[in-house]
């Protein structure tokens, strides 16, 4: 059984310490149909957006792909997740918990995070729930710019069974004039329920 095509892992990246699961997991993606379009970016420290995000099942692909590609993205979730009994499977797999009802100071924490790591990705869904949304959080937008980091934007297509890279973008540190712009290159994907609104 042939693995899938996918990107080479850039040497810039952070790597998963592990050959079984990537191997594992790019299994998966062959039986399942599931594809990667586009070239990772040979950086040592990226956010990565990801939408649009209308089920759990946007999780377990975005998990597998990952894993798939050997790159170290830290992602993040819900604390509640993590505090139930997959907290044990999603933990060594980089997810950060975080507790919604203190979201004002996250995006300090993972400025803080990133300026003390020498290499990091870090994986956000930027409606921040699986329910339609007229406004995306501005966390991403505040931590790219706060850590001085590019934003990788990462398009699902349910339709055609396909994670598609687009084009790297830089937060200026003006959300209202960045966020439409970022929003609008994610509206001709389709989710598993919905598009981007």
């Amino acid at each position: 059984m042939n693995a899938p095509m996918l990107p080479p892992t850039p040497p810039l990246a952070p790597h998963l310490n592990s050959r079984f699961w990537p191997w594992l997991a790019r299994v998966i993606l062959r039986l399942s149909g599931w594809r990667l379009l586009g070239e990772l970016p040979n950086l040592p420290k990226l956010i990565l957006i990801g939408a649009p995000h209308s089920s759990y099942w946007d999780g377990v692909w975005g998990l597998v792909m990952k894993v798939a590609l050997g790159v170290d993205i830290s992602i993040m979730i819900k604390r509640e997740v993590l505090n139930g009994p997959f907290g044990i499977i999603l933990r060594p797999l980089g997810m950060i918990g975080i507790d919604r009802r203190a979201a004002a100071n996250v995006p300090a924490q993972m400025v803080q995070r990133f300026a003390e790591r020498e290499r990091m990705w870090l994986g956000i869904t930027p409606e921040g729930t699986r329910k339609p949304v007229r406004r995306w959080k501005q966390g991403f937008l505040r931590i790219a710019h706060g850590a001085n980091v590019p934003i990788q934007t990462l398009f699902l297509d349910y339709p055609t069974k396909t994670f598609t890279l687009g084009p790297l973008v830089h937060a200026s540190g003006d959300v209202d004039a960045d966020m439409p712009t970022i929003r609008a290159l994610f509206k001709p994907y389709r989710g598993k329920h919905r598009n981007t609104e």
